[in-house]
């Protein structure tokens, strides 16, 4: 028998295609409708407020908190820019101002230099860290906030600035001429070892991939054929060199990220477009909690291709891309426009905004709903949560009188009074400071504020409030107190018992006022856990290319 086959109604599609359209159509009105309506009442709202209210009012200042508001309901990096803050925005995409060169902040007596960058107007000029400024030009900054300080010393590159401080006893007065400042993305690199190449790429602004890659370069030619990428605390950046970094230890061709947004002109595959320079050695990525965003990818999508092994805690998890978008009257906005995914097909962000609860607090995606992913060579990898490291290192803890001592700013005011009586010191992996100097440090504290919580005292307190309200505290009350006071008799020992911990930050600190930047971080590399484990899976090959196949999960 043949089955005869009834030909469809072609009326039903074209009815229900039109029908649809005019639906579209119909909401896209209602939408730009609700626009138009709140815009104007928005408008008039502003201009009634100036007609009536009691007081003057500021206008821009109104708007731009209504504006802030507004955009607080969404995600924390949608954000608004006026005029007047866009070279500040400019500063944080580009890594690029024009000014002395200094980082400057107050340590309680008032603004000083905390940081002078290494090869601009400040450190040229002589300008040392802890010099107290007090005049910049004619102007007495004495009173002034940081952000006030921070704008006189900037301005139009190759315009003069005079900047008096005080220094110990003397006050000293340098002429400087402003310079365009392009702060480093990669603030230190060179060799832990004969083999061993370690870069820092602490930023991902403009010309990061090329600061990256000539430090790669160097490492190569200077014999190292290792490396350790160190992103740990790097907040991210330019996508566009995220993409060219990867490109340096990946092949021509392969995906680096996706993005994928609600507009078709923000969905774009990224690929490597280069040679690589190096797609074979052996390396180790660094990250943590405070690794994010273009930081992320780059530690990603080298994971996803096993091309490297990660070190650390895991990271931020900020999957989303912000697009600027220029606005009427030279302001700008920041907008999310996409998310991102990397080789393996996952997105990493944590946080899912659109899921904001009642009360405000927001959403993170449960494990339970993290989907599963796979690297290249087959390795397990999950979505929804920052990346994950292959090896796991817990985060280091410092002692409650060591936190203490850096918040009062006793660590930094005795290292720039070692800095005043000694001219010179070792190089900044090797120095330490003795025990003589120590000792000096302990004489230093005399008489100076540095109390303290311990961690078995809050302990203690939170045990006693609790049981104050028990019948039996009257019984166990000298008990309590007899540990208290054992605790704070532990307590005047603290500077011996965490001697080790408390002589590294004082070291680590001091080499700052001879090395600047490079050296502080180069300092905090000796006995750094994470960079020990590295070191170990560069010099196990076994190890390392088991971490990188499926087997090894």
């Amino acid at each position: 028998m043949i089955q005869k086959i009834k030909r469809p109604a072609v009326w039903i599609p074209v009815v229900l295609l039109l029908f649809s359209g005019i639906l579209a159509f119909q909401v896209k009105n209602d939408k730009l409708f609700a626009l138009a309506k709140n815009i104007d009442i928005f408008a008039t709202l502003i201009r009634e407020l100036d007609s009536y209210y009691v007081d003057e009012i500021n206008p821009d200042e109104l708007v731009t908190i209504g504006i802030n508001a507004m955009l607080e309901e969404l995600d924390p990096y949608t954000e608004y820019i006026p005029e007047e803050e866009s070279d500040d925005f400019r500063m944080l995409t580009t890594g690029e101002y024009a000014g002395v060169g200094a980082l400057i902040g107050n340590r309680g007596g008032g603004n000083m230099i905390l940081m002078p960058y290494t090869g601009f107007p400040a450190q040229n000029a002589g300008l040392k860290i802890a010099d107290y400024i007090i005049k910049i030009d004619s102007v007495d900054v004495s009173g002034k906030n940081t952000s006030e300080v921070s704008e006189l010393l900037k301005g139009p590159a190759n315009t003069s600035v005079k900047v008096t401080v005080k220094r110990d006893r003397d006050t000293l007065e340098f002429s400087l001429i402003r310079k365009k400042i392009s702060l480093k993305n990669v603030p230190f690199y060179g060799k832990l070892d004969e083999k061993t190449g370690y870069i820092k790429l602490a930023d991902f602004t403009t010309n990061a991939s090329s600061e990256v890659r000539n430090a790669l370069v160097a490492l190569k030619a200077q014999g190292a054929d290792r490396l350790i990428l160190d992103l740990r605390d790097n907040p991210g950046g330019l996508l566009n060199e995220a993409v060219e970094i990867v490109n340096l230890f990946i092949p021509k061709g392969k995906e680096v990220v996706k993005t994928i947004g609600k507009l078709q002109n923000v969905n774009y595959t990224y690929k490597t477009t280069k040679t690589p320079i190096d797609k074979e050695i052996p390396l180790v990525v660094l990250i943590n909690e405070r690794s994010a965003s273009a930081a992320e990818i780059v530690a990603g999508a080298l994971q996803d291709y096993d091309r490297a092994v990660l070190v650390g805690r895991k990271s931020f998890g900020k999957g989303l891309v912000q697009t600027t978008i220029p606005l009427t009257y030279n302001a700008q906005a920041k907008i999310t426009t996409a998310k991102y995914y990397i080789p393996s097909g996952r997105c990493i962000q944590a946080i899912d905004y659109a899921q904001t609860r009642e009360n405000g607090s927001v959403t993170t995606v449960p494990d339970s709903l993290r989907k599963a992913f796979k690297t290249a060579n087959g390795r397990t990898v999950l979505d929804g949560a920052g990346i994950e490291p292959d090896e796991k290192i817990e985060e280091v803890t410092y002692a409650p009188i060591s936190y203490t001592l850096v918040a009062g700013n006793h660590i930094f005011d005795f290292a720039t009074q070692y800095f005043y009586k000694n001219k010179a010191i070792s190089n900044p992996m090797t120095f330490q400071i003795s025990d003589q100097d120590y000792e000096e440090f302990k004489k230093f504290l005399v008489g100076k504020d540095y109390d303290y919580t311990t961690y078995t005292e809050k302990s203690l307190s939170d045990l006693e409030k609790y049981v104050e309200k028990e019948t039996y505290y009257q019984e166990i009350k000298a008990q309590l107190e007899a540990i208290k006071a054992k605790v704070n008799h532990s307590k005047e020992n603290d500077l011996d018992t965490h001697k080790k911990e408390i002589r590294k930050i004082l070291s680590e600190e001091i080499v700052s006022r001879y090395y600047f930047q490079e050296g502080m971080i180069e300092a905090g590399l000796d006995e750094d856990p994470a960079v020990e484990l590295a070191k170990s899976y560069l010099n196990t090959s076994s190890k390392y290319v088991k971490t990188l196949t499926a087997s090894a999960k």
